[in-house]
């Protein structure tokens, strides 16, 4: 995928044209980010292990939620680092700084999610053992 600047005015939007363009976001943000892909894979085995240990609905929906706010979190952290290269493309302190930020609010939400997780699968797990 080739970036190009800024979408032509004259483009007319359509609801499956909006759909596609989130999903080259999307898509683009896979290709380029290994955290993206990361945190895709963890995704998929929370969801694995929430059917495999049988979570509650309400469980479920948390989980279901936090994976969706680390994904919706990375994807802006590439827009943040994006806008950052396009308007200073030198190494700047401030454009360093920049990015650090928007890299550490994913790392909060990643390790708020890892927690809570952690929180509904031991006890799970525990019983499993036991």
């Amino acid at each position: 995928m080739v970036l190009r600047g800024k979408r032509y005015k004259k483009e007319k939007k359509t609801v499956l044209g909006t759909f596609r363009n989130a999903l080259n976001g999307i898509i683009y943000t896979y290709s380029v980010e290994i955290n993206f892909k990361i945190h895709l894979l963890v995704a998929v085995l929370v969801l694995l292990f929430s059917y495999i240990l049988e979570l509650s609905k309400m469980e479920v929906i948390v989980c279901i939620l936090l994976i969706g706010l680390v994904l919706a979190f990375e994807l802006i952290n590439t827009v943040v680092e994006m806008i950052v290269d396009m308007v200073e493309p030198h190494e700047d302190p401030l454009a360093g700084m920049i990015k650090d930020a928007s890299s550490g609010a994913v790392l909060v939400i990643a390790v708020t999610s890892a927690v809570i997780g952690l929180i509904i699968f031991i006890p799970k797990l525990y019983m499993l053992f036991v």
